[in-house]
Formats: C-alpha cells, structure tokens, sequence
C-alpha cells in the first residue's frame, strides 16, 4: 500500500454531524451545526462542543453555560446543513428547518423532538483552543426516541439511522460489521463440535 503525505489539517473521519440547541424561551433560541464534539469521560460522563467566536450560538452557550446536542439521522440532514449555513442572527432556524422545540427539566434550552437522541449538557468550562472555544460540559439527561429500544428495553442505536459527515459531505451510516470485543471473543466451544 502507497500513502501520499498531507499537510497537517482536520482531516479525520468520519465524525458526527449534531444540531446544537442553546438560548430559551424567553430570549431565543438557536441551532448550530457542528461536527467538533465527542465523548471526553466516562465518569462523570462528559462531553465537549468546539464553536468559533464568530458564531451567534456561542454567545448563548457562554452566556448560559447549557447546550443539548441532537443527534442528527439520515432524515435530520437537509435541516442540519441548513442550520450549519445560516445565521440565528437573522433565522429562525426551528421554523425554518420545520424542526420542533421541547423543553425539558435538566436545562432551559430546548432539544429538538425530530432528534432521535438529544443529550442535555450543562458547561463547566470553556478552553480557548485558537479558532474555536471548546466547551467542556457534564452530560445531565439523554432523551432517546421510544423507536430506538427493544421489546426488552435495550437500546438499538441502529434504528437511529444516524448520519455522519466526512471532509464536507452527509453519509448515512451502514450495516454493522463487528461488535466491541469480537476480534477476541472466544468461539462457542458447541458450535465447533457440531462441524
């Protein structure tokens, strides 16, 4: 295999596509686009949002210091790149994108109900990176769509049919082709004697 070198750049992939919901009832709300986020901890379970200075949800989340991030599923992506490209400054970007507002009890900034998960964040601190403030915040509550769980309970993220985003472009997630563990999963000890 040949490897042709790059410049040093953000070219990693694939990597999450999430609406960012900040602001409340009272003065506004906002949806951002943004693809700098990730899991940072375990426990407590912490996550993180990277957003430019420049855009108008960051004035609202350090204002605020709460954010939800709404996953973003194949159906979810024409109204994720739309809130990605205009401004809440000037859009409605909930009216717009025909997306729908709920509140709930961990945060007064809304999650999107079309989302088929929404993760509640309160910040507790802002790391100033260069181009982009990172927003370091506790996970508080996780909304899942009821369509996402089993007969049992469990969670089936696949029926999320998430989407994700790789240097400028929306892909919609596959098939599953492995398991956590299955390169070292001990073979059924039954099934080899039945061959």
């Amino acid at each position: 295999m040949s490897k042709r070198k790059m410049p040093a750049s953000t070219l990693l992939a694939p990597i999450p596509a999430v609406m960012v919901t900040c602001g409340n009832e009272t003065e506004g709300t906002d949806i951002v686009t943004i693809a700098w986020t990730g899991i940072i901890n375990s426990h407590p379970a912490k996550t993180y949002v990277s957003v430019r200075p420049e855009r108008f949800s960051y004035g609202i989340i350090k204002k605020n210091r709460e954010f939800v991030i709404n996953l973003v599923s194949g159906e979810l992506a024409r109204a994720a790149d739309l809130c990605g490209m205009k401004t809440g400054a000037k859009t409605d970007k909930f009216k717009e994108a025909g997306l729908t507002a709920e509140y709930v009890e961990e945060a007064s900034c809304p999650i999107i109900a079309e989302s088929p998960m929404s993760i509640v964040c309160k910040v507790t601190d802002i790391v100033p990176l260069g181009s982009h403030d990172m927003f370091i915040a506790d996970i508080v509550g996780i909304y899942a769509d009821d369509r996402l769980f089993d007969e049992n309970g469990k969670l089936c993220i696949n029926r999320a049919h998430l989407a994700a985003y790789a240097h400028g472009e929306y892909y919609a997630l596959g098939k599953r082709i492995g398991k956590f563990g299955f390169s070292v999963k001990k073979k059924n000890l039954n099934n080899q004697k039945k061959k």
